[in-house]
């Protein structure tokens, strides 16, 4: 029997983050992993969304060539075969890079799937079908999560589909209707949209986006609706029924109306499943709650031993969450006393056009927890840079609390916003005022000086709006 210091199930961005802190400890460290490592992030989630997105905004400058000077020969189309392609290759990239860190930091990787099945031990059905037993003193679970399937979208991988079909299909549909509005269905819908497939995009609740600001949403519904996407917000789907190559689509609409979209493809985003089945947590009796696996401050379940961090346990379903789980995980098991995660201010951010950053409060949010509050707002119509770049759609929003001058939350919808909102992230974590923000000087031009100008605004001291 192998033994092991840690054990790791999942190599997504907090398994491999936490397998190379642990080895970075001299732990002797393994992960398992019955697919590609990496996991969904870098396989099948935001890494190669992002590569369809900037084939995406490729197609757009190149059909507006003309607006920034530039000719064109004949008519631009895109290669849906080749953008998919391309999209593979990154994804493929960024694993083999998993690959060579594991190597750098002298991680073993265990091919197969790993179940809990003793104190401190794993059972592990490899991908060759052979049966192993590893022993270790610690074991984090990092298993992720897959597309929700609900009992009205059943998916069939080929007309109903989840996000992983979709960045694959063979061909560039005519038309889709993807249900959910989060950032996996608008970051889709957009990607789709955008190469000429007619979309409709349908959410249940009363506004796309449903945890961003209302304001930015609202914004990004504009910004759709001009791009030709066909949007139902208040709409509930009720069935599919697919009819040889057509998905008819009943949908009960806000007024109660029932409505019929046809569509070659239905993509169903309305978000994820954990993955905690067969991982053995019934025989060890590892509480769960609703679907979740809980834990302390510090990663540990209530079994001595076992730790969960990522889309499995309680906080937002995102990379860069799974990872700074994993460093404060490892940090405890290594003997230090790091400072647990603070879920108030973790950032979030869509990849459509216009981007769409957030962190801290929305307005709403901010009203209803009892803030007396200050709002800032700078449009990108007043930015210098973003007129030069052709694209002044979006705004930057900050809100503030009027007794202690602190930044509540930031809101931002527009070009490379997802670039800009670690400043807000900063300053929160730091608990810097609204004074302190404006004496912070901001180059010019830039996208990001539309920050200092919103908190300008915010203080009745704005300048060029």
């Amino acid at each position: 029997m192998t033994a092991y210091d840690l054990l790791v199930i999942g190599s997504g961005p907090g398994g491999y983050v936490a397998a190379i802190k642990a080895a970075q400890a001299s732990m002797k460290t393994a992960v398992i992993e019955r697919a590609e490592l990496g996991g969904i992030c870098l396989n099948w989630g935001c890494i190669p969304t992002k590569a369809l997105m900037k084939s995406a905004q490729v197609y757009h400058y190149m059909k507006h060539a003309a607006n920034y000077g530039v000719k064109t020969e004949g008519e631009v189309t895109p290669d849906f075969p080749a953008i998919v392609q391309r999209s593979r290759g990154v994804a493929e990239t960024m694993s083999k890079g998993i690959q060579y860190l594991f190597k750098k930091n002298n991680v073993d990787v265990i091919a197969g799937s790993g179940k809990l099945c003793g104190k401190h031990q794993v059972e592990v059905l490899g991908t060759d079908g052979e049966r192993a037993i590893y022993e270790a003193t610690h074991i984090i679970l990092a298993t992720g999560a897959r597309s929700r399937v609900l009992p009205n979208l059943p998916q069939d991988g080929r007309k109903i589909i989840g996000y992983r079909e979709a960045l694959t299909l063979p061909e560039l549909p005519k038309s889709m209707v993807v249900v959910g509005s989060g950032a996996i269905g608008s970051e889709l819908a957009y990607f789709y949209n955008s190469l000429g497939v007619q979309t409709t995009l349908i959410e249940l609740l009363p506004h796309i986006l449903p945890v961003e600001d209302e304001e930015i949403a609202k914004h990004v519904d504009r910004a759709f609706r001009k791009q030709g996407m066909k949007i139902m917000t208040e709409a509930n789907v009720e069935r599919v029924d697919v009819e040889g190559d057509i998905c008819h689509v009943f949908v009960k609409d806000k007024k109660g109306k029932d409505v019929q979209v046809d569509a070659d493809v239905v993509l169903s985003a309305v978000g994820v499943q954990t993955n905690i089945e067969n991982l053995g947590l019934e025989e060890l009796g590892i509480q769960v709650e609703r679907g979740k696996v809980v834990v302390d401050d510090y990663y540990r379940t209530n079994v001595e031993g076992v730790y969960a961090i990522g889309d499995i346990v309680h906080g937002p379903a995102l990379a860069h969450v799974a990872s700074q789980e994993a460093h404060v995980c490892v940090e405890k098991i290594a003997g230090h006393n790091p400072e647990p995660v603070d879920y108030t201010n973790v950032p979030g951010c869509t990849y459509t056009m216009p981007e769409v950053a957030s962190v801290g409060l929305n307005e709403q949010k901010a009203l209803e927890a009892g803030y007396e509050i200050s709002i800032g707002r700078f449009p990108f119509t007043a930015s210098g840079k973003a007129t030069a770049a052709g694209n002044r759609d979006g705004m930057v929003k900050v809100i503030f609390d009027n007794k202690t001058g602190k930044l509540l939350g930031c809101h931002m919808v527009g070009d490379n916003v997802t670039e800009m909102i670690t400043e807000a992230v900063v300053a929160r974590k730091a608990g810097m005022t609204a004074q302190q923000l404006m004496n912070a000087i901001h180059p010019h031009p830039t996208m990001s000086e539309a920050v200092k100008e919103a908190v300008e605004a915010a203080c009745g001291e704005a300048v060029h709006v």
